[in-house]
């Protein structure tokens, strides 16, 4: 069994697919636009480019994301994507990426679970908790 976030980036999703790319080494795997759906009546009106469905390989994860209803209004709340780093320059580089355009809620600094932690929304308002894992006693 397994349990993988799903986004809706409410009309960015392709705009959020290549940030993570570019950002994370993120991986696009699978690409669907609404207009190649085999139902037409599940799209909503004008979005034929916009994205259905998409999977993304995060290292050994998949986050899938959408445009969802394309509503414009995307809301991320209640939850954070949390992002191990091998190292602390890992951590960092990983880091500043994806506070690029967003808010960092806690700069990355060492705490008593993790040699390098730090909390951020990135441009799209998804919440990240960047980590270094700690090390094997």
């Amino acid at each position: 069994m397994a349990v993988q976030p799903y986004l809706f980036f409410e009309g960015r999703c392709e705009e959020a697919l290549n940030f993570y790319v570019k950002a994370i080494g993120a991986e696009v795997v699978m690409l669907m636009r609404y207009k190649e759906s085999p139902d037409p009546g599940s799209s909503p009106p004008g979005a034929g480019e916009k994205v259905m469905h998409a999977s993304l390989r995060v290292g050994d994860a998949m986050v899938m994301g959408s445009d969802g209803r394309c509503s414009g209004k995307p809301n991320f709340s209640g939850f954070a994507l949390s992002l191990t780093a091998r190292d602390p320059g890992e951590a960092g580089k990983f880091f500043s990426a994806l506070a690029d355009g967003g808010r960092v809620e806690m700069p990355l600094t060492k705490t008593f679970f993790s040699e390098s932690f730090g909390m951020l929304s990135d441009q799209f308002g998804v919440m990240w908790m960047v980590m270094v894992e700690p090390a094997a006693a």
